[in-house]
């Protein structure tokens, strides 16, 4: 019993050496510039998560790259095109747009477009089938096969 309760008192004591990063910025504007930064650029490991949410290995060090280009004095769009350039267009949030990436832009609403072509089109085609006046030869081929089943 002891041996159990030990380690359950070694997994909960894990969390605890979980390393927090603390860098050192000259302003409140660089940290923010930091942390816009970090939340906008996607982990190239994790699936759907951004530098400042990921635990991997390679987030941490792409988040000391981007506080190493901070600290070095470049601007937002040259630590984005650095991280564009190394990792493509998953590492950002926002791709660019581009002759590769306009299906991602315009896909969604050329499906709506198509979407609502389809229904107004299926929508429509009863009512005219419905409206559309029989000519008098089906009119007497008609009565003509109700008087055969009535007898």
């Amino acid at each position: 019993m002891r041996l159990i309760l030990a380690l359950i008192c070694l997994a909960l004591s894990l969390t605890a050496v979980a390393v927090v990063e603390t860098y050192d910025f000259v302003s409140d504007a660089e940290r923010k510039r930091y942390n816009a930064l970090i939340d906008e650029l996607r982990c190239p490991k994790c699936q759907n998560q951004n530098l400042a949410g990921s635990d991997a290995p390679i987030a941490q060090d792409l988040r000391r790259e981007v506080y190493r280009m901070i600290k070095a004095g470049d601007s937002d769009q040259e630590i984005l095109t650095f991280m564009h350039n190394r990792y493509g267009d998953f590492v950002l949030y926002r791709p660019r747009v581009t002759l590769e990436t306009l299906a991602l832009w315009l896909g969604p609403a050329v499906l709506v477009l198509v979407g609502g072509g389809v229904w107004w089109r299926l929508s429509r085609a009863p009512r005219q089938a419905a409206n559309a006046a029989l000519s008098q030869a089906e009119e007497a081929r008609l009565r003509a096969m109700l008087e055969r089943n009535d007898d």
